[in-house]
């Protein structure tokens, strides 16, 4: 068993909003782990995202801390580097794909609009982190790393990308101030120029320009 820290507080970026990321690897099923603390994974799938060259065995390999280690040994360092990340333009698409669900769901209702605007965040987060990994630009698995892009970043201002932030942080821990009428407002306003920015680096993408930040 291999007990670790990974996310924002291996980042040092911890601030109110902040949860705690585990990772337990373990032998077949071991019950003292609930899901909802801890990431679970078998040391086979572990391999297996090593090999894939996944997002997450990135993440985990560049930014992970050792908590606990059953045979005293970092597990995730003794096997070395992922393989090289292959699938960006696929992943960006379909980030793309759940952002555009999002946008759909907010034009035709304003019934789940919170919930959407948390499905923005996610989207665009996890957009922009792919498209870090497959680029020359340093990977980047932080919250903001659609505004750490270089000349690639997000338009979107700093307090209206805010706003998509604390839509996560209340739907997934249920924390913080509810968006108003006039925040949700603002938010939504940007959705098309959010969409154009990544359609924007998916074009760049796909044409196989390399630019350097």
């Amino acid at each position: 068993m291999h007990i670790y820290a990974f996310g924002s507080v291996c980042r040092g970026e911890v601030d109110a909003s902040s949860d705690i990321d585990m990772l337990a690897i373990v032998k077949g099923c071991d019950s003292r782990f609930n899901p909802s603390d801890y990431s679970v994974y078998s040391y086979e799938r572990i391999h297996d995202l090593w090999k894939q060259g996944n997002p997450f065995a990135w993440h985990l390999f560049l930014e992970s801390k050792l908590v606990y280690s059953q045979d005293d040994i970092d597990h995730l360092q003794s096997i070395g580097e992922p393989s090289a990340y292959k699938t960006g333009i696929a992943d960006c698409e379909k980030f793309r794909e759940i952002f555009s669900s999002a946008k759909e769901s907010m034009n035709s209702s304003d019934l789940t609009e919170i919930f959407d605007l948390s499905s923005v965040f996610l989207a665009v987060r996890n957009f922009a982190t792919c498209y870090s990994l497959h680029s020359d630009i340093c990977p980047d698995f932080s919250r903001n790393s659609a505004r750490n892009l270089g000349i690639h970043s997000i338009s979107i201002d700093a307090s209206t990308y805010s706003l998509f932030e604390r839509a996560r942080v209340l739907c997934t821990r249920g924390l913080g101030e509810m968006l108003n009428r006039a925040e949700i407002n603002k938010a939504k306003n940007t959705l098309d120029e959010i969409d154009s920015w990544m359609m924007g680096i998916v074009k760049t993408m796909k044409s196989g320009i390399d630019e350097r930040i």
